[in-house]
């Protein structure tokens, strides 16, 4: 079994074959694998045992790092690597795990240097993991390249938690991107996994590690601790997140907060500078509520609206999110010309953190920015092909009735709901955006003529975009793959906060053919959610939508 590591061919556990090495470095060694009872592939990893400090006798391998699956599984939302197995021979241990998508960034490094926009996706992505993982009382302790995977979609996940065996354990693996404090033999703390942040950070903008590898690791720990950080030359706007994580002394590394809102100013500027801001119409019904003192919304000198207690600045009224158009990427649903930037391109309305600021809208895969129609004025596009006859008035629950929208779709609506906001492009996609005064929901319909064939995969696309740009998200359960009327879709939902009020957002996106869909998005406080009425809207929402009118 020690020799497992260079036998292609065997079977780990009885089950999982070895096909071939992608990547060895110090102390670890990454294989392609076959779960073979199920066909699947799997990610086998061959790490030297971490040394133990103190008098208990440590706890086994096997049972820690399952444990620390166990904890991280829920608490990070798909951010780390399910594990499937765990094997502890004397010396060394071989972990199973489901194959993240992408790839590990110590293939991505062999490329050369990313841009910082994109580093600082990938850094916002871990830090996601670390947060939640620290919040848990868990420290990686060994993280590098190797154990961050990432794909085109900007998604991240990580492996090799629970392979320290305790915080004061010595580093076995990647000696790279090891701390000060971890090179002197003193453990890692959360503050070890920051200063790996930084270093991964470092690399990826520069094509090269903070500490080259000095070829035997004792060495290269020397260098770590002894050796000034130079100063990126690269990074751009990401040099103070990097060099802020890459101090010396543990205590004064900036707070993983600090970090985060770095990374995510980096992200959002990026959005706004392809996204030239606009201003937005008045989307409140000019005989609508207008009760409540008025204020000034901070820095803006735009007045805003008091309703129970609570100040709503003008784009968080009509459920906080008509008015958010961040800027965005191609998505389920996204209008050539015509996306919103967070979530907006798929279904329903948008909280995000630029709630508050200059909405701009999105630019498309072609770079027009949208055109904002007056509801009025819109022009309607050629009416999809109909899935079926809309359904009538006399089926729909007390309170709602069917609207027939001029660009060729239906929907059943609560009484009193109208469009409030509609955006059109040259490609005949469009977006409406329906609500009332007072009324804290919102649906978003989409329609779009340059989709892909998997919604699941554009949904994952857009998470990325959605994490960097909303307060507070959170994605609930998975991406879920469903058949509309027929049609091939997928729902996503999330909570996020604006106003201070958390909202909860299903999004459900499908196709029609021809590279065309649609993508219904409805939003409604997080409190309301769970309640009869709140379920029996969605359901007149989703049973009641057409494609085409009668």
């Amino acid at each position: 079994m020690a020799k497992a590591q260079d036998s292609s061919g065997e079977l780990i556990a009885g089950r999982y074959r070895l096909l071939d090495v992608f990547l060895r470095e110090e102390g670890r060694a990454l294989w392609h694998g076959e779960d073979t009872a199920f066909g699947r592939p799997v990610v086998l990893t061959w790490s030297r045992a971490a040394g133990h400090r103190g008098e208990k006798p440590p706890e086994p391998a096997a049972d820690r790092i399952l444990r620390t699956a166990e904890i991280l599984g829920p608490a990070c939302h798909g951010g780390v690597a399910a594990v499937l197995e765990v094997v502890e021979e004397p010396g060394f241990v071989w972990t199973v795990t489901e194959r993240p998508p992408g790839a590990p960034l110590s293939e991505l490094l062999l490329h050369g240097p990313v841009d910082p926009v994109r580093a600082a996706g990938i850094g916002l992505g871990v830090l996601d993991v670390l947060t939640a993982a620290h919040h848990e009382g868990v420290t990686h302790g060994e993280l590098g390249p190797s154990q961050v995977w990432s794909d085109e979609h900007g998604s991240v996940t990580l492996t090799g938690f629970g392979l320290t065996a305790s915080p004061d354990a010595k580093r076995v693996t990647a000696p790279s991107y090891a701390s000060p404090e971890q090179a002197r033999g003193e453990g890692g703390a959360p503050p070890a996994d920051l200063w790996a942040l930084g270093a991964m950070m470092y690399a990826l903008v520069e094509g090269r590690p903070v500490v080259r590898d000095r070829g035997e690791a004792e060495a290269t720990l020397r260098a770590v601790e002894r050796l000034p950080v130079r100063a990126p030359r690269d990074a751009g706007p990401l040099a103070p997140a990097i060099l802020g994580l890459l101090r010396w002394d543990p205590v004064e590394r900036v707070p993983e907060a600090v970090v985060r809102e770095s990374l995510t100013r980096i992200l959002r500027q990026n959005f706004e500078d392809i996204t030239p801001p606009e201003p937005l119409p008045d989307l409140l019904d000019p005989a609508g509520d207008h009760q409540g003192r008025d204020t000034e919304d901070e820095g803006s000198g735009r007045p805003a609206r008091t309703r129970g207690g609570l100040s709503l600045s003008r784009p968080v009224l009509l459920g906080a999110a008509v008015a958010v158009t961040v800027a965005g990427a191609l998505a389920f649903a996204a209008m050539r010309g015509g996306s919103d930037g967070d979530e907006t391109t798929v279904s329903g309305a948008a909280p995000s953190r630029a709630a508050a600021g200059a909405p701009s809208a999105a630019p498309s895969s072609g770079g027009a920015p949208a055109s904002r129609t007056p509801t009025a004025s819109a022009k309607p596009s050629p009416s999809p092909t109909p899935s079926a006859s809309a359904t009538t008035g006399a089926t729909l629950p007390a309170g709602f009735s069917l609207y027939r929208a001029p660009q060729g779709f239906s929907v059943a609506l609560p009484k009193g709901w109208k469009p409030v906001e509609t955006q059109s492009s040259d490609d005949q996609a469009y977006r409406v955006t329906f609500g009332a005064s007072g009324d804290p929901r919102t649906l978003a319909v989409t329609y779009s003529t340059q989709l892909g064939p998997d919604p699941v995969a554009v949904w994952s696309a857009l998470e990325p975009n959605l994490r960097a740009v909303s307060t507070d998200y959170e994605r609930v359960g998975a991406i879920r793959p469903v058949t509309y009327h027929g049609m091939k879709g997928a729902d996503m939902e999330w909570y996020s906060v604006v106003g201070g009020v958390r909202v909860r957002t299903l999004g459900r996106g499908f196709l029609i053919g021809d590279h065309r869909g649609f993508s219904l998005r409805w939003t409604t406080p997080a409190d309301d959610w769970d309640s009869a009425a709140e379920r029996q809207a969605l359901k007149a929402v989703l049973d009641s939508f057409r494609t085409g009118t009668e």
